[in-house]
């Protein structure tokens, strides 16, 4: 036997006289738990002591649920093809207290007025409660502490109104089910609005309880991986100071407030709100609140801001408001000197019409909860067109399995529970507070099948007065700005633009510039890369075509000096000009020239090699050729007379050609050398342009910069004894005609150096082969063509005398 004393009266739970609005008899009995009224603060007891809850203040929403339920149960008994000659009964009690309504849990779960927990009931029918199930409680922490002592028989609890989300849990709660959604698909539809409307700089107000808590450790997680940031978070007591909370956002500049909170609490914020003066905000009702008629009926809620809610679907239960006026008319809710503890509500002045406009959430979930556990019952008793089977021992754990495999249409809509006992019907209506009072519904949120949002944004009138509220911490970057995280929340930033070649992809990462690819480029503040322009000389260049004329006409001209050259080959003027070594001159630029054709046209390996190597081989030859020539005009002049021997030694071996083969040789090994370990290949130049890939040839050392530091060192030398030389015979000075050629030279390759560090396009090519080209003309005009002229028009001074005239008259000047 329990034993609990009431504040108003001395209970025992054989004492079972009811009110008889709370209780009706049946065969089965369905337990009810419902606030019909609700403690505003917490008392705090030295003793087990249940309180009176109809001295507390009634809510009469939750008074219209529990009508609801004796509705749903009248409906059941009278239907002939649900439960047919089976009656059910309820016993509901007022669950106004987390903590002090255990008497009403004993009641509900004892038999013949005892609890005895650990007492099988071994078959034995006057041991086994006609208590089948519980529905009920409203809210996730009665849930959670009334739970345990249902455990213990496993007697389903089926809660209209309880989502906390920890409940899904089954290995903690086996025996729970719920006809309401839980406080996930609420958070999954307040993010999606919130991210359709691109509020990010959010406020989350939340109760203190169950239900808030789980709330808000939900939107936190929810919103990790979203651009959506928590400004402020804020639970609420009794001893929060509403005023401060308002200064603290509005400190953080948040213009959206979700108010996670339970009805009652949220009547007390808003209504501090319109007191403080709090407006310009966007808030966001969850379904325990936006249906709320006393807030939508303040004349007052409009200088809050503009309130979205998301609710449960206002669903007209058919014969539920003739019911009201049929039965509450007739009731008499005067206190009883004999009743059990809370099953009395203080409600002798509350009209039908007054619960019949009462807010309609949760009703839905309420008569659906009723109904499942009918449905459970009905297949339990195997009850068919005929009737039931009387003979069968109902158990609640067979009620429990029969309510997990429910399947039925109700209202149109198939109640089913999922793996984790949450419903898989219903959905989510998105409402707006009018200025008419009303929560006019301007879209949905679905879950099943497939998740579908809508939302009508031309229904909705914004405190801006047209333009959509916006709630940022930062105002968003322009198209091609990078952000820079600017404190704890990545929705507080700096923009900075991204540089040439590089772009910002705000979709994958907003706050790092992306390196474009090599073959691409952007500017500054680029959203996207272009593709770069690939650019060379093609042979069909106009610049191409005319340089290869001017090659061809330069091979023309030189095989024309050699013919010329062959024809008077025994002259004073051709064996002065080098004799022999003319033809080596004039064959080695011929070959010179074909490097000339290697500058145009998409650049490979062969073309690159053959740009350099024939220029460089050949033109060495040429310069060693003249080195010799110099060398030798010094010696007849100079060292003939002064160094005797060292000239007979010059003459004996043939010192010119071991000097050239030398430097040939030398030259083909260096080449030969460099092109095997390290050959010249195509470079794509993507540095001197941004916009633009050169196709060009890389200049290495081993293969391209030895070799020509090998042939400026003989471009010295032949200037050095060129230079020598520059006192002979005016008439008779090759020396000369050589150095001049070696100064229009060194100036080709002066001029081309300074335009290749001022200019990096692909015309350098071009000036590179006119620098080959030029080289080659500088010898074949300036040495040879004289010697032409000479041989053509003045065939007078190409004979023996006049060079031996020459000769004689320097030798005189010498003496003297």
């Amino acid at each position: 036997m329990i034993v609990l004393r009431c504040n108003f009266l001395h209970y025992q739970m054989n004492s079972r006289h009811f009110h008889f609005t709370f209780h009706l008899d049946g065969d089965y009995m369905i337990g009810g738990l419902f606030d019909v009224h609700s403690v505003t603060e917490a008392v705090s007891q030295d003793r087990p002591e249940a309180i009176d809850c109809s001295s507390q203040p009634f809510v009469i929403s939750n008074y219209r649920r529990f009508q609801l339920m004796r509705f749903s149960v009248e409906e059941i008994n009278n239907s002939t093809s649900l439960l047919p000659n089976v009656s059910l009964g309820y016993d509901i009690f007022d669950q106004c207290s987390v903590a002090q309504n255990f008497p009403g849990m004993f009641n509900l779960i004892s038999v013949n007025d005892t609890i005895q927990p650990w007492d099988e009931p071994h078959g034995d029918p006057t041991k086994v409660s006609k208590m089948i199930a519980v529905a009920g409680p409203f809210s996730s922490t009665e849930t959670r502490t009334i739970y345990p002592l249902l455990m213990m028989n496993f007697i389903p609890l089926v809660s209209y109104g309880a989502a906390s989300s920890s409940l899904s849990e089954k290995l903690k709660y086996p025996s729970f089910l719920r006809t309401v959604h839980s406080n996930k698909d609420m958070i999954e539809g307040i993010v999606t609005i919130l991210l359709h409307y691109n509020w990010r700089w959010v406020a989350f107000i939340n109760s203190n309880d169950d239900y808030g808590y789980d709330g808000r450790d939900l939107f936190v997680k929810r919103i990790k991986d979203t651009d959506i940031c928590l400004a402020y978070s804020k639970e609420l007591n009794h001893n929060t100071n509403i005023s401060q909370v308002f200064q603290q956002i509005e400190e953080q500049g948040a213009r959206v407030i979700i108010a996670y909170v339970p009805e009652r609490t949220a009547e007390t914020l808003i209504g501090s709100a319109i007191q403080l003066n709090v407006t310009k905000k966007v808030w966001i009702a969850v379904e325990a609140w936006s249906l709320n008629k006393n807030l939508l009926r303040d004349e007052r809620i409009q200088n809050i801001g503009t309130v979205l809610g998301v609710s449960q679907p206002v669903v007209n239960i058919p014969g539920f408001d003739e019911f009201i006026y049929s039965t509450v008319e007739h009731m008499y809710c005067e206190n009883q000197d004999q009743h059990s503890c809370n099953q009395v509500c203080n409600c002798s002045d509350v009209s039908p019409e007054q619960i019949a406009d009462a807010d309609p959430s949760y009703s839905f979930p309420v008569y659906s909860a009723i109904y499942a556990i009918a449905h459970a019952l009905h297949n339990t008793l195997q009850c068919g067109s005929g009737g039931c089977q009387r003979n069968v021992t109902v158990e609640p754990y067979m009620v429990l399995a029969e309510l997990k495999k429910s399947n039925f249409t109700l209202l149109d809509q198939v109640i089913q529970f999922d793996g984790n006992t949450d419903p898989t019907f219903g959905s989510y209506s998105i409402v707006f507070w009018n200025q008419s009072g009303e929560a006019e519904e301007v879209g949905y949120y679905t879950f099943y099948p497939s998740i579908i949002f809508s939302i009508n944004t031309t229904k909705i009138q914004w405190f801006t007065n047209g333009d959509i509220p916006t709630s940022l911490c930062s105002k968003e970057c322009r198209a091609g700005y990078s952000k820079k995280q600017d404190g704890i929340h990545t929705c507080c930033f700096n923009c900075l633009i991204c540089r040439n070649g590089t772009y910002i992809n705000t979709t994958d990462d907003p706050f790092n510039c992306v390196a474009c690819k090599e073959t691409e480029w952007s500017p500054a503040g680029s959203t996207s890369c272009n593709l770069r322009v690939v650019e060379f000389i093609p042979l069909t260049d106009i610049w191409a075509i005319l340089i290869m004329i001017v090659t061809w006409v330069f091979v023309g001209f030189t095989a024309a000096v050699f013919v010329l050259f062959a024809i008077n080959y025994n002259t004073p003027i051709v064996r002065s000009a080098g004799g022999l070594m003319c033809f080596l001159i004039l064959g080695c630029l011929v070959l010179c020239s074909t490097s000339v054709f290697f500058y145009f046209g998409a650049p490979s390996v062969s073309f690159c090699i053959m740009r350099f190597l024939p220029f460089l081989l050949f033109y060495t030859v040429c310069l060693a050729c003249f080195v010799v020539r110099s060398f030798q005009i010094v010696c007849v002049f100079k060292m003939a007379a002064k160094y005797p021997t060292l000239y007979s030694w010059w003459m004996k071996y043939h010192g010119q050609w071991l000097f050239i083969s030398a430097a040939f040789l030398t030259q083909a090994l260096l080449l030969t050398l460099g092109n095997s370990l390290s050959p010249s290949k195509p470079f794509n130049d993507t540095q001197s342009y941004h916009d633009k890939i050169i196709l060009t040839c890389d200049i290495n050392l081993p293969s391209c910069l030895i070799p020509g530091i090998f042939l400026f060192s003989l471009c010295s030398l032949c200037f050095i004894f060129s230079y020598m030389g520059k006192d002979l015979p005016k008439n008779y000075n090759e020396a000369k005609a050589i150095t001049f050629c070696l100064l229009l030279l060194i100036l080709t390759w002066i001029i081309f150096a300074t335009e290749s560090s001022l200019y990096r396009g692909k015309h350098l090519q071009t000036l590179n082969a006119l620098a080959v080209l030029s080289s080659l003309y500088c010898f074949l005009l300036w040495y040879f063509l004289p010697k032409c002229y000479i041989i053509i028009f003045e065939p007078n001074k190409n004979t023996q005398q006049h060079f031996q005239g020459l000769i004689q008259s320097y030798t005189k000047t010498i003496s003297q």
